[in-house]
């Protein structure tokens, strides 16, 4: 009795015939980062829009804290000086009509009156414009920036 075989084409070269491909995980790469979250790629355009205005209106001292893990209300703070009661005012007027140029829509703004304290809120963006004095005397930094905290109390310690 004669087996016959059945014929297979075997490519030169190649020793064996391939193995059935199978699903494996995809790779992890390193390099690449995971897309922000939505809330930050929201807020990064409004926080250079603001950063703009003050930029072009001369505010002194400004600072840009992220507070998305420290509270609910907001997820950057940014606070800045003036130099008077009346530049503090054009600041915050100004960041209003960068606002809504770049399309975003002010909940509302305090302290406009007097002008030693304004604060425009921008939904995710809450936007503090201080005169120094103010500023020194309620000192917002070390309230919302937890490193600045830390470094207070390891001066008062020290």
């Amino acid at each position: 009795m004669v087996v016959k075989r059945a014929k297979t084409s075997r490519r030169a070269g190649s020793a064996a015939p391939k193995a059935p491909k199978t699903r494996r995980a995809p790779r992890k790469a390193a390099a690449k980062a995971a897309p922000p979250p939505a809330n930050v790629r929201r807020i990064r355009p409004l926080v250079q829009v603001v950063e703009g205005a003050l930029d072009e209106m001369k505010a002194a001292n400004v600072r840009v804290l992220d507070v998305h893990k420290l509270t609910d209300i907001a997820d950057t703070m940014i606070i800045a000086s003036g130099n008077s009661d009346r530049h503090v005012r054009s600041i915050a007027d100004r960041i209003i009509e960068h606002a809504k140029k770049g399309g975003f829509r002010p909940m509302g703004v305090e302290g406009e009156r007097d002008g030693e304290w304004v604060l425009v809120d921008l939904q995710d963006v809450i936007v503090h414009i201080m005169l120094p004095r103010v500023r020194e005397f309620y000192r917002l930094e070390s309230l919302w920036d937890v490193s600045a905290a830390r470094r207070e109390a390891a001066e008062r310690t020290a």
